[in-house]
């Protein structure tokens, strides 16, 4: 196991985790999981911490990865709403004809159901649930209100910074002006490598030289 705790993650550099994560999709995720071990190894002596409010003020932590922690983690009775959730709640809750169903709408149906004295083994079981019921073919998307279609992969900007992360990791540095992408200009290029220097997923040492952090 390459990070076997929260302080193996921390102390393993930027370039291992980003090496680990690769093909798991956003990168800038990664990048926020390892700035969070910092914290928690420096801040909480390698606990994660068990309130909302400590975990929003992580990196990339949000209100769902908050929830989902609190109750996965800690088993308590958090609100918890994920794709497999809405699917299980619309179909029990919303009849099939209405559109536009709001997440609070979700939220509040969730508030009132929820198994407070084993909220993590609810929640599994309902993800399961509404799992089965997309394996069976019954189709949510067109009543959440929340719902957008992802653009394709290839060919988008994300594609791009894929790419440019990959081979700076494989090859250590990246020559911009040798990069050539078909559908790509080279100011496209450059303008997304800017784009993840400030992120500080990547550096510029040298210009129009690339490497990772």
């Amino acid at each position: 196991m390459l990070f076997p705790n929260v302080k193996a993650l921390a102390n393993a550099s930027l370039a291992e985790v980003l090496q680990a994560w690769s093909g798991l999709g956003y990168n800038r995720r990664a990048k926020y999981l390892w700035e969070s071990a910092k914290i928690i190894v420096e801040k909480y002596g390698g606990e994660v911490p068990r309130t909302y409010e400590e975990l929003r003020q992580l990196p990339g932590i949000g209100e769902y990865t908050a929830n989902a922690l609190l109750a996965f983690a800690y088993n308590q009775p958090t609100i918890v709403l994920e794709t497999n959730i809405r699917a299980a709640i619309l179909h029990h809750f919303f009849e099939n004809h209405q559109e536009k169903v709001s997440d609070s709408q979700i939220k509040e149906v969730l508030t009132k159901i929820l198994d407070k004295k084993s909220p993590r083994n609810w929640y599994y079981a309902l993800m399961d649930y509404g799992n089965w019921l997309k394996f069976e073919g019954y189709d949510y998307f067109h009543q959440q209100k929340a719902h957008t279609k992802q653009k394709p992969f290839k060919g988008s900007e994300r594609f791009v910074r894929g790419y440019l992360l990959r081979e700076s990791l494989k090859y250590k540095e990246l020559k911009l002006k040798e990069i050539q992408l078909s559908g790509y200009t080279q100011e496209q290029i450059r303008k997304i490598a800017k784009d993840l220097v400030a992120e500080g997923l990547l550096q510029e040492r040298k210009p129009g030289i690339l490497s990772v952090v």
